[in-house]
């Protein structure tokens, strides 16, 4: 038995929770990975794994080994790079998942300079708004916008996006033009809903330094930025968002700001990637240009 294959194999068993998708991502046939793991456990004399028709799950000795076998490879692909050549010619496939108008909008475009100056790292962009569970689902890196909760990954922040309140000029000649918080209740908003709790988020508005949440009614309920924009483009009121979304709109004057004097806090956008990856070359050379590439943009992200 390799023990090297072995624990990358089950790695990917347990990132995948699945023997059929991990013999995909690695390229091999299903019954050799089922194989691996039977030769793993034996070898080990402990189960590590619990297979339903539906999923597969660490058991309280697989998941202590997943845990030391993550940290084993990330530490000899270290050792390795100090040695070689890794460090500046890094190679593998790099699984990234970018914030969709992020990603669109500012990184895909930029990726073949990537690719120019890394030709052995092969790219797999994934594009979601949605939480991520990187280790589950194997991705290295992602791109997000908004406060962290996940305490568990490293976040590394690259950009502070100005947000602000908006609407199209056909609702605001139509309904009037918010001067205060009080005007609020007589207008209509596009509401966003989170993908994980299904709620509507609150509008927020900064003012003496205080975050003050509001819920605004609305007709339309939304949980993508394209469709967000659209609904407010359509006449269904009131948006809040990183300005540079609709910058276009702004500058055509199909859209105006509203309430500029007590905007909605700004927006941070980090990488986040998790603990037992940090070292790997292919991720350290991919989170320094996108730091740089976000800096570049960093003008287009402030008022």
């Amino acid at each position: 038995m390799d023990k090297f294959q072995a624990m990358q194999v089950f790695i990917a068993v347990v990132e995948q929770s699945s023997f059929t998708r991990a013999a995909e991502q690695l390229q091999m046939p299903r019954a050799s990975v089922t194989l691996s793991i039977k030769q793993l456990e034996t070898h080990l004399g402990t189960r590590l794994l619990q297979r339903t028709t539906r999923q597969v799950n660490t058991t309280a000795d697989g998941d202590a080994y997943y845990q030391r076998c993550v940290r084993l490879l990330a530490d000899l692909e270290e050792t390795e790079s100090a040695f070689s050549h890794s460090l500046l010619n890094p190679r593998g496939k790099l699984r990234i998942n970018l914030q969709g108008s992020l990603g669109k909008s500012f990184v895909v475009p930029a990726l073949p300079g990537f690719s120019a100056k890394y030709p052995l790292i092969e790219l797999e962009v994934g594009m979601s708004d949605r939480l991520v569970d990187l280790v589950r689902e194997g991705v290295d890196c992602v791109l997000r916008g908004g406060e962290l909760r996940d305490s568990s990954m490293i976040a590394k922040r690259v950009a502070l996006m100005t947000q602000i309140t908006c609407a199209s000029s056909a609702y605001l000649q139509k309904y009037g033009v918010p001067e205060s918080l009080d005007d609020l209740p007589a207008h209509l908003a596009v509401n966003y809903f989170s993908s994980q709790t299904g709620r509507n988020m609150d509008f927020e508005f900064v003012m003496d330094g205080k975050t003050q949440a509001l819920p605004l009614k609305g007709q339309l309920a939304v949980n993508d930025v394209d469709a967000y924009v659209a609904g407010a483009e359509a006449g269904y009121g009131l948006i809040q968002l990183p300005r540079f979304h609709v910058a276009a709109q702004l500058a055509a004057g199909s859209m105006q700001e509203v309430l500029p004097g007590m905007r909605p806090p700004p927006m941070p956008v980090s990488i986040l990637y998790p603990h037992h990856r940090q070292l790997s070359p292919r991720v350290r050379v991919f989170v320094e240009w996108l730091t740089e590439l976000m800096e570049t943009h960093a003008d287009k992200f402030k008022a």
